[in-house]
């Protein structure tokens, strides 16, 4: 199918889940575009072109360095990174979503072809009027860093090794989000476009919300694995260890208003918060390293190779 506001081929249309394969296609393009992006990252870098972390890369145009091009090779492959990046993650104004051009705030003006049914700090929400679907406008955090999302900050902890607070995120994190979702069995996303302004625009199935305030503690995804007290404690909601592939995520914010269920009636996360758990906590406490080694080969064990967890 189609997506009705960038024309490019989509897996998602209103209420109807993808089947296994698409699901497949779906993971597969995260991860792509996951390392577009480090390889542009990486060839700016070489070219000098690291003035911002992540925005100005992202937000590039294809034809931004036409003439540099023809200077010398690294500015070349820099040139062919900033292509196979938009091929993935095209660059589209707001007003091909049906917003307004000529306004300071655009998202909150009326729009025929979107109706805005949710947002707060790091996304607006809209449903497609023809069918539904959900486009969620993830916004820059506008100051230095130009960030965007939510990922965690460690820090050593006083009555536990560490404590885990939400923190603005990068595009990258963002991006990584998005991919956990979907490695969840969450509702399936697909990122169809990012603008000028830094706006990165995704797009998931239709659900439906849960009342507020309900208790998802015992529904969460297979694949989270329980983090022991003496470990970690973060400031959002049920903090859990993930494996998408090697690499271990903490993930959490596992809340109500982040679920939703799908046509069939099974639960669905559509959002979280999320980062990669840095390997600089491993050398402070060499027992979470040993524990996160265990489990990912056996999710049961014990946060200590001899003493239950309840025992801790």
């Amino acid at each position: 199918m189609q997506d009705p506001f960038t024309g490019r081929a989509s897996s998602l249309q209103g209420r109807v889940l993808p089947g296994t394969a698409e699901r497949g296609r779906l993971q597969d393009a995260h991860r792509r575009r996951l390392e577009a992006l480090a390889r542009l990252s990486a060839c700016a870098a070489q070219c000098g072109f690291t003035a911002d972390p992540d925005r100005d890369l992202v937000t590039l145009p294809e034809d931004a360095l036409s003439l540099l091009e023809l200077s010398d090779p690294v500015w070349a492959e820099l040139g062919a990174a900033i292509r196979t990046w938009r091929s993935l993650v095209p660059l589209l104004g707001l007003e091909a979503f049906g917003f307004p051009a000529d306004t300071d705030n655009p998202l909150e003006e009326p729009n025929r072809r979107l109706r805005r049914i949710g947002g707060g700090v790091e996304a607006w929400a809209f449903a497609s009027e023809a069918d539904g679907t959900v486009y969620k406008f993830y916004l820059p955090v506008e100051g230095e860093r130009k960030e965007i999302g939510s990922a965690f900050a460690f820090r050593s902890g006083d009555e536990t090794e560490f404590v885990a607070e939400a923190r603005p995120g990068s595009y990258r994190e963002l991006l990584e989000k998005l991919l956990i979702v979907d490695a969840l069995c969450g509702m399936p996303t697909e990122v169809v476009a990012a603008t000028p302004e830094g706006i990165l625009i995704a797009k998931q199935t239709l659900g439906d919300p849960l009342p507020q305030g309900d208790d998802v503690s015992k529904r969460l995804p297979q694949g989270l694995i329980e983090i022991p007290s003496r470990y970690l404690r973060a400031n959002r909601d049920h903090p859990r260890l993930f494996f998408e592939g090697h690499t271990p995520y903490l993930v959490a914010d596992l809340h109500a208003r982040n679920f939703v269920r799908d046509p069939e009636g099974s639960l669905r996360v559509i959002d979280l918060v999320a980062s990669e758990w840095p390997r600089s906590t491993f050398a402070r406490a060499p027992g979470l390293e040993a524990w996160i080694g265990r489990v990912r080969t056996d999710p049961n064990a014990a946060a200590l190779p001899s003493s239950p967890d309840d025992e801790l």
